[in-house]
């Protein structure tokens, strides 16, 4: 955890400090303009951004995760044993979005509401996103926790607090606390409730690609759990209609729960896995 904790913060100095020169550029500007778009894409990678859907919008996105591709061609560097995403959203206003969506790990099912509070302005710096998600894990047997499963045993919810700050042109930077409850928890000594708090950033590369990290920080892990903290690197490509996110993390889940106290990859031994965010945009 220490290293990754390193990696990430010379990587925001190195992006902030290759930044320096745009904001200054940046300062006769008006000040609202750094509240446009923050992030392109809904996720940075595997968190959520505090971009949302404008009213009426409606969003196919596609997640995927392929194996790890530790084994090589054993498993052709993880395509047997992907993991898939599908994921319905809904702008209700602008400031208001539900989503439902089917992830085939562990065969959940869940549903979120995301709302922004406040965009970023010449008068607050920041933009403060509230994220809530309940997911339901439909593989759950009693044969895997040798006891009857309850209903309670299946659900995980999740709340979050989505704090972002568009620096200028290039440089978005976004800080997530987090708490989340697993009915059931895969290591037993692992208490149900669990904090975390994640970091990401995006550092634009061109007009259509930005560079995207995010990074999560597990604050009461049990000791001796199988479980790491969720590293991912990326990029976006913006191509008309779309917004193509292609990453490597060592998290195969695509919710909140999933990746946050799940993540079983370690990037040292080279065990972490390829994927992509795809999402087409509708308006009705």
């Amino acid at each position: 955890m220490k290293k990754c904790m390193i990696f990430i913060g010379l990587l925001f100095f190195a992006l902030t400090a290759r930044a320096q020169q745009d904001l200054l550029d940046q300062i006769d500007k008006d000040e609202n303009a750094a509240a446009t778009a923050a992030f392109k894409g809904l996720k940075i990678v595997n968190f959520e951004s505090t971009k949302l859907l404008y009213k009426r919008e409606f969003y196919f996105v596609v997640s995927h995760r392929f194996g790890s591709i530790k084994n090589g061609f054993d498993d052709f560097f993880g395509l047997d044993f992907a993991n898939t995403r599908l994921h319905l959203l809904y702008g209700i206003t602008d400031n208001i979005n539900i989503s439902i969506s089917r992830n085939s790990f562990n065969k959940t099912y869940d549903f979120s509401g995301k709302y922004r509070f406040v965009a970023q302005n010449k008068d607050f710096p920041f933009t403060v996103v509230g994220y809530s998600q309940l997911a339901i894990n439909t593989l759950l047997e009693e044969a895997l926790i040798l006891r009857p499963v309850d209903f309670s045993d299946r659900v995980s919810v999740t709340q979050q607090l989505l704090i972002s700050r568009k620096v200028n042109d290039r440089l978005s930077l976004q800080l997530m606390p987090t708490i989340f409850h697993e009915g059931y928890t895969a290591y037993d000594p692992q208490e149900n409730t669990q904090y975390a708090l994640g970091f990401g950033g995006r550092y634009k590369l061109s007009k259509r690609l930005s560079l995207n990290i995010d990074y999560g920080w597990h604050l009461n892990r049990a000791s001796g759990s199988p479980f790491v903290n969720p590293l991912s690197i990326g990029v976006d490509i913006e191509t008309g209609g779309h917004v193509f996110q292609l990453h490597f993390t060592n998290a195969q889940p695509t919710f909140e729960s999933g990746f946050l106290g799940n993540a079983r990859g370690d990037w040292g031994e080279g065990d972490f896995y390829f994927g992509f965010n795809l999402s087409r945009v509708f308006n009705f």
